[in-house]
């Protein structure tokens, strides 16, 4: 079993913040435990400094544990005598006060760490995440928000199905989250960002993404602001960050995801159709494997519900040991880089109702 190792996290101002980096959910998802402390075995190599909060079924996990001498140096082991199966409905979820997600979420919202990663029932994490670690003050609502593959390099999308209807508010506050996401996870330092639209001109759409992008355009972003995307341009790589409501942002994701999976299986009836196509396949391997790494799910993983009290991580529940240390990585870089503190701070800079009122021309 590993030893409880706690070591108070810091900001960059230095700040103690929480004795663990990240609380994770031993017991969520297809292939829990072992998944997720394989994961942890390549995180804690990743991460040599940062401690874990492994919440699960202690008699199960302690002795797995012991064979990832990595993870078992990085971890302190809290027993959670339930888990939550995949298809518990949230609200008897919530009820289930042992479950190693509620332990973990807890540990969250009581700021014993600064965040938490879970490979388990999504509804009933959104909705745990949402009541007990709560809102940030100044956010309205939470957005989930992921990282995905275009032709110029990664890609930022949110909301993609926490909130199926938003207005101009929830949009604004959806891309000062994705600015901020962008900075801390994809490193950037001017990330560009567009509304998503049924067309590029300024008088497209209803009026509330036409506020939105008024608003957008007079804040401290606007420089960055590229005005209406239509759906090409996420594959494209247009922008940096995509922001839309719930419900057009899961259609995408689905849309998109259903167009790789076609490419995949019409690659595959290509190569193998006929001798020749083989002895081409062959030849084009080493291109191919380069697309597949370049294609591959587990570098996305990793979806993250942000604007609450503390970072919140959702890793796909059929992921292997490299996905989760992924959404592990993800959830590092959001702790790591005061992404929280970045929201704040971006909001801060909007101008206020009254500001907007006063500059409007009479």
């Amino acid at each position: 079993m590993a030893k409880a190792l706690k070591v108070a996290g810091k900001n960059l101002a230095g700040k103690v913040v929480a004795d663990f980096a990240l609380a994770i959910d031993a017991m969520g998802g297809d292939h829990a435990p072992d998944s997720i402390l394989d994961g942890l075995e390549l995180a804690a190599e990743r991460h040599p400094n940062a401690r874990f909060l492994l919440v699960g079924d202690e008699a199960r996990i302690g002795a797995l544990l012991a064979r990832r001498p990595r993870a078992a140096k990085a971890c302190s082991l809290r027993h959670a005598p339930e888990a939550i199966p995949g298809d518990m409905k949230p609200t008897a979820a919530l009820r289930v006060r042992g479950s190693s997600m509620r332990i973990a979420i807890d540990a969250v919202a009581q700021g014993e760490a600064s965040g938490v990663v879970s490979a388990g029932n999504t509804g009933a994490l959104m909705a745990l995440a949402k009541i007990v670690v709560k809102t940030l003050p100044e956010i309205d609502r939470p957005a989930l928000a992921a990282i995905g593959p275009s032709a110029r390099g990664d890609v930022v999308m949110l909301d993609l199905g926490a909130n199926l209807q938003c207005d101009s508010r929830n949009l604004v506050e959806f891309a000062i989250m994705g600015d901020a996401f962008a900075r801390a996870v994809l490193g950037l330092t001017n990330p560009t960002m567009g509304l998503l639209n049924v067309g590029s001109e300024e008088l497209k759409g209803d009026e509330r993404v036409r506020v939105a992008a008024e608003t957008l355009r007079d804040s401290h972003l606007g420089t960055n602001f590229r005005g209406f995307v239509e759906g090409h341009d996420i594959a494209a790589g247009t922008v940096d960050v995509i922001v839309t409501d719930g419900f057009t942002g899961n259609v995408a994701l689905k849309t998109g995801e259903g167009a790789l999976k076609l490419m995949r299986d019409l690659l595959r009836q290509v190569f193998t159709s006929s001798m020749p196509a083989r002895m081409g396949y062959l030849l084009a391997r080493p291109a191919l494997d380069r697309l597949r790494e370049w294609m591959d799910p587990r570098r996305y993983n990793g979806a993250v519900l942000i604007g609450l009290n503390g970072v919140v991580v959702k890793s796909h529940g059929g992921t292997d040991a490299v996905g989760f240390a992924h959404a592990v990585d993800v959830a590092m870089d959001m702790v790591t880089h005061r992404f929280n503190d970045r929201i704040r701070e971006g909001l801060a800079l909007l101008p206020s109702p009254a500001q907007r009122l006063a500059a409007t021309p009479r």
